[in-house]
Formats: C-alpha cells, sequence, structure tokens
C-alpha cells in the first residue's frame, strides 16, 4: 500500500481541497500519514495571496524534500496556477498541477507514478466556468466540517492575484448544498463551515441565480447540522435580505467576518473596493443591532502604494471606533500581475511593519473588550476534540466563535463523550486566547 501526505497552506477553500483529496485517495487504496514522515507521495496544496504565502510555499517543498527525497512531491494550488516556474529548479519537485487539475490527482497518480504524465499540467483557469465539486463527507481530525460551496471571484482588487488563481465566480447547485450538510449531519458532525473564494456571490452564476440569501432561508427547514457558519463575507454582499435572514435564523452562527481592507476613501478608491468608509460605518455599526451577541472580525491591509501616516490614522480610527470582536492584519504585499504591482508611492518595509503592529494591538484591545461582554452570561459551546497542552483543559468553540477553555472541575469530565457536545456554559473569566467557562447542561 502507497503512502500519502499532504502539507496545505492558504485558506478554508484550500483546506476543504486538501481534505477531499485525502478522502478520495483513501478509498483508492493510498494509506495517508502525518507530513514529513516519509510518506511515498507528498502533495503540497500551496498558497499565494502574499509574498510569505509563496515564500512557505517554497519551504514546504523544501522541508519534505530533505525529509525523503525519494518521495514523490506533487505541487498544487494556487502558486503554481499563477507562477509555475518558481518550482521548476526545486529540487525534488516532479509535478506542478493547477487548480483546475487539483481534484482530478486521484485519477492521475497511476499515470504520475509511472512517469507518464507531463511534468507542468497548469489549464487556463479563465475558462472555468462550472463549479468542479468534490463530495467530501468526513474531515481527519476535526471536529467542525468545512464545504466549499463557490469557488473563484469576478471581481478586481488591485491588489490581489486571487482571480489569477481561481478564476471566475462559479457556485454548486443549492440541491447538491443541501445534500451534503445532510450527510456531514448523519455522519454526526455539529457544525459546518460554509465556505468560498466569493462566499457572498454564491448562486449569482446559476440559471436562474439563486442568491446566498436565498440558499440560507432554505437551509432553516432542511434536515442540515444546528450550526451553520460562513467563512467570509464582503461589505457589499450584505442585501437587506440576507441581513434579515441572518438577525432571524436559528442556524447560522452570530459570527461574521467582514474583509473592510481600509478605513481610508482615497485608499479604498485605489484598491478598487466599492464602498467607502461611511458605507463601512454604517454597515458595522448596524449588524450588531440585527444580530443579537454577533461577533465581527475583519481583514486589514496596511502599507498600500499612497497610505501616508494620515491615511493610516484614518483607517485605525475607523477601526477603533466599530463594534469589531478581533483582527486580521496583513501588511500590503506586492503581488506580479496585479495593478498595484505598479503603483508608486510604495511604504517602507519598517514603516508596514510598525503600523502592523500598531493594528494588531488594537486588535488585541477589541478581542478582549468582546471577550469582556461574555463574562457571567451564557453561551453555547461546542466541544471540540482538543486539549490544551499543559492544563489538559478542552476546548470549545462558542456559536459566536470565542474560544472556550472548560476543566474538569467546571463540570466536564474525562470522558470523551463530551466531545463533539454542544454545551450551555457560563463565563467564569477570561483569558488572552478566550475564556474560561464551567458547563450548565449538555
Amino acid at each position: 500500500m502507497k503512502t500519502i501526505s499532504i502539507a496545505t497552506l492558504g485558506c478554508k477553500v484550500n483546506q476543504f481541497e486538501s481534505e477531499a483529496l485525502v478522502d478520495a485517495l483513501e478509498q483508492r487504496g493510498y494509506a495517508p500519514v502525518p507530513f514529513g514522515e516519509g510518506a511515498d507521495i507528498t502533495i503540497i496544496n500551496t498558497c499565494t495571496v502574499t509574498r510569505r504565502a509563496d515564500f512557505q510555499s517554497r519551504q514546504m517543498v523544501r522541508r519534505a524534500f530533505r525529509s525523503n527525497p525519494n518521495s514523490l512531491i506533487i505541487v498544487t494550488g494556487c502558486y503554481p496556477q499563477v507562477e509555475p516556474d518558481a518550482f521548476l529548479k526545486m529540487k525534488g519537485v516532479r509535478y506542478l498541477l493547477g487548480n483546475g487539475e487539483k481534484n482530478q490527482i486521484p485519477d492521475l497518480l497511476p499515470l504520475i507514478q509511472k512517469g507518464e504524465f507531463p511534468k507542468v499540467q497548469v489549464g487556463d483557469i479563465q475558462k472555468e466556468t462550472l463549479f468542479s465539486e468534490t463530495p467530501l463527507h468526513f474531515f481527519h481530525h476535526h471536529t467542525r466540517a468545512f464545504l466549499k460551496i463557490q469557488d473563484g471571484c469576478d471581481a478586481s482588487c488591485a491588489y490581489c492575484i486571487v482571480p489569477l488563481a481561481r478564476g471566475p465566480s462559479r457556485s454548486l447547485r443549492a440541491e447538491r448544498v443541501v445534500e451534503n450538510l445532510k450527510v456531514l449531519k448523519e455522519r454526526g458532525f455539529k457544525e459546518v463551515v460554509l465556505t468560498g473564494i466569493h462566499l457572498g456571490a454564491y448562486g449569482l452564476d446559476l440559471t436562474p441565480p439563486f442568491p446566498l440569501e436565498k440558499l440560507l432561508k432554505q437551509l432553516e427547514d432542511e434536515e442540515t447540522p444546528d450550526r451553520i457558519r460562513l467563512s467570509s463575507l464582503e461589505p457589499r454582499d450584505f442585501s437587506p435580505e440576507l441581513i434579515s435572514n441572518l438577525s432571524q435564523s436559528r442556524k447560522i452562527c452570530p459570527h461574521l467576518h467582514i474583509p473592510i481592507q481600509s478605513g481610508d476613501d482615497e485608499i479604498l478608491k485605489k484598491m478598487n473596493r466599492d464602498y467607502d468608509r461611511s458605507f463601512l460605518s454604517h454597515l458595522i455599526a448596524e449588524l450588531p443591532l440585527r444580530i443579537s451577541k454577533l461577533s465581527i472580525g475583519a481583514d486589514v491591509i496596511v502599507g498600500f502604494p499612497g497610505e501616508t501616516e494620515e491615511k493610516f490614522k484614518h483607517t485605525y480610527g475607523l477601526v477603533e471606533s466599530l463594534p469589531f470582536s478581533y483582527l486580521h492584519v496583513f501588511p500590503f504585499s506586492k503581488r506580479k500581475g496585479t495593478p498595484a504591482f505598479q503603483f508608486p508611492q510604495g511604504v517602507d518595509d519598517q514603516e508596514i511593519k510598525k503600523r502592523a503592529d500598531i493594528m494588531r494591538a488594537l486588535g488585541r484591545q477589541k478581542r478582549q473588550a468582546y471577550y469582556h461582554q461574555f463574562l457571567n452570561q451564557e453561551l453555547r459551546v461546542l466541544i471540540e476534540d482538543r486539549r490544551e497542552k499543559g492544563t489538559g483543559r478542552w476546548k470549545g468553540l462558542s456559536r459566536n466563535y470565542i474560544p472556550v477553555w472548560l476543566t474538569p472541575k467546571n463540570g466536564v469530565s474525562e470522558d470523551q463523550d463530551w466531545v463533539n457536545q454542544e454545551c450551555i456554559v457560563t463565563v467564569t473569566d477570561l483569558s488572552e486566547e478566550g475564556v474560561i467557562g464551567k458547563v450548565l447542561e449538555k
């Protein structure tokens, strides 16, 4: 039996696709082993969203070759899709496959192993018009499942390489979304995260169109897991109908992640974002008023070309004034093939680092302030199959995305039956990583 290992970098869509590969390969008789433990075949599913992601992808290839020079190394995903030449001279890389070819790997492996396959197989992702479904109903070492329902992006943000790596927006038909969710519920998953490259564009490419708000409304009455989480939504994705559905939903978790990227009007325009700071301010202020206990995370880019100290302060001031519960901060990264690659007025690297540190400190303040709201309050927490090193505390996740730590003296026994159970928990204390809770009931 051939052994196989997969290393994954990047977003939840990549994580889903890697899990789908593992599942399909197991069905064909391959045995998965942890990365770095001498697999016969090593697949590296790459990310290229930033220069650092490129570096990490190359680093993963080198690590795979060092640990097992005899392994058949296949590099796939977004990085070879946009820049296959980056891997052609790297030691150990035997095959390069693009995103369009990724899900064909299980079928292609017999040819690959015989050497009867071109070294570079990267198609024109821009010609993809149909959603390529990869059914997946089991997740290794995960309490929560992912389900990819959308791929690609039709936006043209000046900094973003993703449309070149993923192609145009395309969606999984609603009936297949429902069928997959039903199977995941039958397999015991209590929570599923709906993922996509531009999730808010779900269904707009279907005939007739079937937008995300219509899908979510349908899921309320279907036999799906009780907790459905949305991975990320753009500011302009929030139609009145979607906000109304979210506010009334029994299943959609009160947790939204919104890439705002900047709070300065001039920078937003240069980024080719389709909103201004006034729109952001009204939207982010309104959402918690409509959706109880809502957690709102945000992506913020610092150091975009032309971002002066004053413009950075505009973003900082806006973020500080709004009810965000956490931030993901990204130093601007020049991506060849994007408009911003040629933009003048670049910000010094040290200044970018300083601004990122300042914004991350604000994110930590926001996180702690959000956690503090729930001290002595009740939360519904799904206990995961994870324990903290040293303390032995169980980890759980609330519906509104708060990590909750539970110890035996706080109501959780050593019995494994607690894993994958949703419990009512009272928050008794705070920590830097989350909150401490006491179980009231399953």
